[in-house]
């Protein structure tokens, strides 16, 4: 059995959609480890109102990663580790 947690972050760019996303994905290994996936939720830019060239792309994604187990599954009731001395 295994359980993921998830983060929601917003990259941005001034490359591309993809490159947003690829910012995001390396500001969080640097302090997650194992991101396993990634779900892009929203994308959106920034315009130039003069020129109406993309400014700054900006992607929001989910990024899924392993959790370990500090206790036993059944040593957790209600969302509190049961802690025995």
């Amino acid at each position: 059995m295994s359980v993921a947690k998830i983060l929601e972050l917003v990259g941005s760019s001034d490359k591309g959609w993809e490159d947003a996303a690829q910012v995001a994905i390396a500001e969080a290994t640097k302090s997650i480890h194992g991101i396993r996936g990634l779900e892009v939720t929203d994308m959106t830019a920034r315009v130039d109102s003069k020129t109406g060239k993309i400014q700054e792309y900006r992607v929001c994604v989910k990024l899924s990663f392993g959790v370990k187990r500090r206790y036993p599954l059944d040593a957790i009731h209600n969302g509190c580790a049961l802690i025995v001395h």
